[in-house]
C-alpha cells in the first residue's frame, strides 16, 4: 500500500494489483475505489469497454473475467487481482476477426455499436457454455445486455451464426485440421 507524495495532493491509499489483460500480465498501483471498467479504459487504453449506465444495467461494459461476464463498471480493479480478464480487443488474433465478431458485423447486429462489445462478450461467455443454444437460451444469455437502437433480432440472428461458426471450427481442430481452414 502507498499513498501519493506530491505536495498538496490528498493521500488516497493505493494497492498493486497484477492480472492477465488479453493474454498480457499487467501489474499496476490503483485506488481500492478504482472502477475496473476506468482501469481498462484510461490505464489500459482498451476503449471498447464502454461505460454506458455505471449502474450495471446496460452490459456495455461486459467484460470477461476467469471467462465469466461480469458488469466492469460494478467491478472494482482490486478485485480482479490474480485474473485472466478479456476484452474484446483481445478477440481478434492478428488483425483476423474473432468468428463471433465476424457474425455481428454480417448479421448488421449493430446500428450505434455502443452496446456491441459488451453483447460480443456476453456471446462469447454464452456459447463457451453452451455451443448451441436455442433461441430462449439466447434471450436468456443476452438478458443482461440493452441496445437502445435496435431490435434484437439481428443481434439474435449473429449468435446464431457465431455458434454455427465456433462449432465448425471446434470440429475442424477435432478432425486434425486447422482452425482457420476455410471449407472448400
Amino acid at each position: 500500500m502507498s499513498t501519493d507524495d506530491t505536495p498538496g495532493s490528498l493521500d488516497y491509499p493505493t494497492e498493486e494489483v497484477a492480472l492477465t489483460i488479453n493474454g498480457e500480465d499487467v501489474s499496476a498501483e490503483v485506488e481500492p475505489r478504482h472502477k475496473l471498467s476506468d482501469f481498462l479504459r484510461d490505464a489500459q487504453g482498451l476503449r471498447g469497454v464502454r461505460v454506458g449506465c455505471e449502474h450495471g444495467v446496460c452490459g456495455a461494459c461486459t467484460v470477461l473475467m476467469d471467462g465469466r461476464a461480469v458488469k466492469s463498471c460494478l467491478t472494482y480493479a482490486v478485485q480482479a487481482d490474480g485474473t485472466e480478464i478479456e476484452t474484446v480487443e483481445g478477440l481478434a488474433d492478428d488483425g483476423t476477426l474473432h468468428p463471433i465478431q465476424e457474425s455481428f458485423h454480417e448479421e448488421h447486429a449493430l446500428q450505434c455499436g455502443f452496446c456491441t462489445s459488451g453483447f460480443v462478450m456476453a456471446t462469447k461467455e454464452l456459447l463457451g457454455e453452451n455451443p448451441d443454444p436455442s433461441d430462449e437460451e439466447i434471450e436468456a444469455g443476452l438478458a443482461d445486455n440493452v441496445c437502445r437502437c435496435t431490435g434484437y433480432q439481428n443481434i439474435y440472428d449473429a449468435v446464431n451464426r457465431a455458434a454455427d461458426r465456433v462449432d465448425g471450427e471446434a470440429e475442424r481442430v477435432a478432425d486434425g485440421g486447422d482452425a482457420e481452414e476455410d471449407d472448400e
